[in-house]
């Protein structure tokens, strides 16, 4: 699920002798800006959080998609690019919750085949996500919350978030299918796994730990 042009790595990729860029891959209500909080304060890394609360569309676009879905797919794009730019230009480690791949290759396809965005508009969205990607890098590891329909809803309920009180079982349905078929073809780079459903990183201190040793596993194995 790539576009023509695309490449796995930028001609403007860092040099470095540990990784520099983590980021948190998963549906709405998977955990990543939890799971991005605490493995931060371990591993002493800065986070890029995801533009949630001061999104001027987001609220806008859960009471009316179709008027609002282009707007806010240009919003989040712009956002995460500047985000990846900040991250490969500094000096520190930064994990990111959520990355740009999911915006191109989940949110707006999604919003596209459910007749929430033009077609004119989702290929002029595609043509900028191909300029912008082409110079970025991908991760140096990808984590991905898989998590079913019973766990995203029922986190989502308890973060209360109003906004998300109008989503849809079915859209989360398309956009959990979609994040599977992703990463069933992901290839920029490393790519770790983790069950969402059976391992409570929020509240179990001890399955934290087994993610931190799974995280630590796979950063050793990147240089």
């Amino acid at each position: 699920m790539y576009f023509a042009g695309q490449t796995n790595r930028s001609p403007f990729r860092y040099m470095s002798n540990k990784a520099k860029y983590i980021a948190i891959a998963g549906n709405i209500g998977a955990g990543k800006t939890t799971l991005s909080t605490q493995l931060a304060k371990y591993f002493n890394w800065d986070v890029h959080y995801e533009d949630a609360d001061d999104n001027p569309y987001l609220a806008d676009f859960y009471n009316d998609m179709q008027r609002w879905a282009f707007n806010l797919q240009i919003y989040f794009l712009n956002s995460r690019y500047k985000q990846v730019l900040r991250i490969l230009e500094g000096d520190h480690t930064v994990i990111q919750d959520r990355t740009i791949y999911e915006d191109a290759f989940i949110f707006a396809p999604n919003l596209h085949e459910m007749g929430l965005m033009a077609s004119r508009d989702f290929e002029n969205y595609l043509d900028l996500f191909k300029t912008m990607s082409s110079q970025v890098s991908s991760p140096d590891l990808l984590i991905y919350l898989r998590a079913s329909i019973p766990t995203l809803v029922s986190r989502i309920h308890e973060r209360g978030r109003d906004y998300e009180g109008n989503m849809s079982l079915d859209y989360l349905k398309k956009l959990n299918k979609r994040y599977e078929d992703w990463i069933a073809t992901y290839e920029e780079g490393k790519l770790l796994i983790i069950d969402a459903d059976h391992i409570d990183f929020i509240n179990n201190p001890e399955d934290l730990g087994k993610i931190i040793d799974m995280v630590s596993s796979q950063l050793h194995g990147l240089f």
